[in-house]
């Protein structure tokens, strides 16, 4: 019997997460395959060569819009079986626009002069899928929330960091300008020239550590998940966060290629996130991870 669609595509395309999904059981890892390819979905249509990429994500937006405040289905099929998922899951659709406008920022080059725009970018095109992923995953305790968007963030700054020469290559720049010490334009990436690898080397070990704060209160939310999915998000967590491990393990030489975790580390990284199945107290959110995210889903408007 073939696989149903969603976990097809999460298999062709999230290596990471489909190994994580084997430890979901059957309907958990559906749910969450449905939740990846809708975000597969728009991620490929914000990244693709389609010369009207940007019309096709408003009009998505638009859609998801009309979609829920005139209870009608939408022209889009992705976008109705998201919908569906949603209202099976109780997902925040505020957190699905957010990712949209995240997407729709990268239809302009991009050149983030501050570590601010980076984190609220983070949150627009990873955080929100934390917070998805939080309700597909029959999360029911509140606090979870600011722990789910946690790791979302660690993840993209780790995309990032092992991206930075494609991203380059689509005129795109994530690394903040006041990190680097030259002018580096996506261009400068992009062409890869010698002078540029030493400052952006230096900036993507920048972006690893912040990720770590990320994946650190991640560790430590992920006790708050029901007792299954927490194994399997915190196998996600470990071999994402192993990027940035074997990125640093080759000195840094984002010149050189996507860096990639092969399957015997994979296997030892899930024997160790045995250890978040240990019952341990969650203790509160560090708020000033968010203090740059007010006003953005799931964030506390608390934070300092």
């Amino acid at each position: 019997m073939s696989k149903p669609q969603s976990i097809q595509v999460l298999a062709r395309h999230g290596k990471s997460f489909y190994w994580a999904s084997y430890f979901l059981g059957s309907s958990l890892a559906f749910r969450a395959a449905r939740l990846y390819e809708f975000c597969r979905f728009v991620d490929d249509i914000a990244d693709g060569d389609l010369p009207n990429r940007q019309e096709s994500l408003q009009e998505i937006s638009h859609s998801l819009v009309d979609s829920v405040s005139s209870a009608q289905t939408s022209k889009i099929p992705e976008l109705n079986d998201f919908l569906i998922l949603a209202k099976e899951a109780n997902i925040p659709l505020a957190a699905a626009h957010e990712l949209l406008e995240g997407m729709l920022l990268d239809q302009k080059p991009v050149e983030f002069k501050t570590e601010i725009e980076l984190l609220r970018y983070c949150h627009g095109v990873a955080g929100t899928v934390g917070l998805m992923m939080c309700r597909v995953l029959n999360c029911n305790h509140a606090r979870a929330d600011s722990f789910a968007i946690d790791l979302g963030i660690a993840m993209q700054l780790t995309n990032i960091a092992r991206d930075v020469l494609e991203d380059g290559k689509m005129g795109r720049r994530y690394i903040p300008a006041s990190w680097l010490k030259i002018d580096v334009s996506p261009i400068d990436i992009k062409n890869s020239k010698h002078y540029t690898h030493q400052p952006v080397s230096d900036s993507v070990d920048q972006l690893l550590t912040l990720a770590e704060k990320y994946y650190k209160s991640a560790l430590v939310g992920i006790r708050l998940l029901p007792f299954r999915s927490r194994f399997s998000i915190a196998v996600a967590l470990r071999i994402y966060r192993q990027i940035g491990i074997v990125l640093r393990r080759r000195k840094l030489a984002w010149w050189s290629g996507r860096v990639m975790v092969g399957k015997p580390e994979k296997f030892l990284l899930s024997i160790r996130s045995l250890g978040e199945l240990i019952p341990l107290t969650v203790p509160e959110h560090d708020g000033k991870l968010h203090k740059h995210l007010k006003g953005l889903a799931g964030v506390s408007n608390d934070q300092t």
